[in-house]
């Protein structure tokens, strides 16, 4: 089988969130089970631009028709990382100002319009025709929608995959796109493309494909609610009823995060030689700045800065945390008023927590491996990789039981869980993870339980083997809405 991989971003070319850590391991886990898996993804100024990636031409000057009077030219270039090749869809002005990965989603929806036709041009470029398109998340939406309205003929016998990685962030922009992209108003119907007076392209997504998968079981029946499913609960329940809406929980590379080879590691170790880990541990107060406290548990957190990943909660219940005591280390961006109660935090209390207002990937990895605990109160989950990342190097989750959280993380077994998305309910976690870290017996063997979990993409890979086989059954159907 051969499966066409889509993706705005993709580790370790370019990284905003857990998409690109997915979009760079699954594919090889694919290839492992035999699967013809390929990626394409956009050609960033700074991949472009990065010897490492020794960069081949495949096409320079690919006609792109959008409409009859919108023709644009796109390069192919492409190389092989880890045994996957990626192709990368190029342009001379869309996505040149991504000069660094925080800058990868420009305003706009032109690069993404042409990026999605450029997309189904690959495939006769190259000379590799996929069973399977899997596209990701809204900026691929219409993907599926020209393959079926567009190139019909051409891609007649190739199936669709759509997958969620955050219902929250849809891509909804007027009526006016499908005039942009010479597709007839008749689709601007809520059956197909019209939601809510607009185009929703995560929508658009979800109704073209075959198959449709979230990125955990639980988040998966929980977007079929009110509370979770962003208006589009509805939507999720049908593509339920039709079988075609499943989770698949997201798994991490065990090569890419492991303690006992890890280059940004000052110390290796494992669950059987733990003594690496507290040389990771002072290394870690030492890079930030903080002195040891006896019997005080260090509790990391690298995250986006938001509410959706609950940072406000952990902020605003930190002085309590301080009494058990724990220490805490924060790295992020992102929303100013958290990052103002981080900063008024860390001058209120010096020794008790530290906070990073960046993302660096070494200091990451130390606080993976360093800390103690490592906090994921979020509102809401569709997955979580740190959390997986987390039990790896040894560091025990504490997180709310939502989406992928509560499928990963069980009480007292590999780390500890709350419901409500209160103060009181974090704190009792947090204490009674404190209260299991001073039993130095009890907490070895709990970290020993954590680092021995499989979080590797084995059983995942092998569950996208069965949804692509679905998909390739079912080529061309699409959900009718009631």
């Amino acid at each position: 089988m051969k499966t066409l991989f889509v993706s705005a971003e993709v580790s370790p070319f370019a990284k905003v969130g857990g998409l690109a850590d997915v979009a760079g391991s699954l594919p090889k886990a694919l290839r492992k089970l035999g699967i013809d898996a390929r990626v394409v993804m956009p050609l960033y100024a700074m991949i472009e631009r990065d010897p490492r990636w020794d960069l081949e031409v495949v096409a320079a000057d690919v006609p792109i028709a959008i409409n009859g009077h919108w023709l644009e030219h796109a390069r192919i270039l492409t190389t092989v990382h880890e045994g996957v090749p990626i192709y990368f869809i190029g342009h001379s002005r869309f996505f040149q100002s991504a000069t660094s990965s925080d800058r990868i989603y420009t305003p706009g929806i032109d690069q993404y319009l042409f990026f999605s036709s450029a997309c189904l041009e690959l495939p006769q470029e190259v000379g590799w025709k996929p069973d399977v398109v899997h596209c990701n998340d809204w900026h691929t939406g219409f993907v599926p929608v020209l393959m079926r309205e567009k190139f019909a003929s051409r891609f007649s016998s190739t199936g669709a995959a759509f997958t969620i990685h955050n219902l929250a962030y849809q891509g909804e922009f007027g009526v006016e796109i499908l005039d942009a992209l010479a597709l007839p108003r008749s689709l601007f119907v809520p059956e197909l493309l019209e939601t809510w007076g607009g185009v929703n392209f995560l929508k658009a997504g979800c109704v073209y494909s075959d198959q449709v998968n979230t990125v955990s079981p639980n988040y998966a029946r929980e977007i079929q609610t009110p509370a979770y499913g962003c208006t589009l609960e509805g939507l999720m329940k049908h593509l339920a009823d039709e079988d075609r809406l499943t989770g698949i929980l997201n798994g991490i590379d065990p090569d890419a995060f492991n303690p006992e080879t890890d280059p940004f590691l000052p110390a290796h170790y494992s669950a059987e030689k733990p003594d690496g880990k507290s040389k990771c541990r002072k290394a870690l107060l030492a890079a930030v700045g903080l002195d040891p406290l006896p019997a005080t548990p260090i509790i990391g957190a690298v995250t986006r800065l938001s509410h959706q990943k609950g940072l406000d909660l952990l902020a605003a219940v930190a002085p309590n945390l301080f009494e058990i005591p724990v220490q805490l280390i924060v790295q992020g961006l992102g929303d100013p008023a958290i990052i103002a109660d981080l900063r008024s935090l860390q001058l209120r209390y010096p020794d008790r927590i530290r906070f990073v207002e960046k993302f660096d990937e070494d200091l990451a990895r130390l606080i993976y491996s360093g800390s103690d605990m490592f906090a994921m109160p979020s509102l809401f989950e569709p997955c979580g990789l740190g959390q997986l990342i987390a039990m790896r190097f040894g560091t025990i989750p504490i997180v709310r039981a939502t989406g992928g959280l509560a499928d990963t993380v069980t009480e007292g077994r590999n780390g500890f869980l709350f419901r409500e998305k209160k103060e009181v309910d974090l704190f009792a976690a947090v204490a009674r993870a404190a209260a299991v870290y001073r039993n130095s017996r009890a907490w070895k063997r709990l970290v020993r339980q954590a680092m021995a979990e499989d979080h590797g993409w084995d059983r995942s890979a092998a569950e996208y083997v069965n949804l692509y086989g679905r998909a390739a059954e079912s080529t061309g159907g699409m959900l009718k809405l009631a």
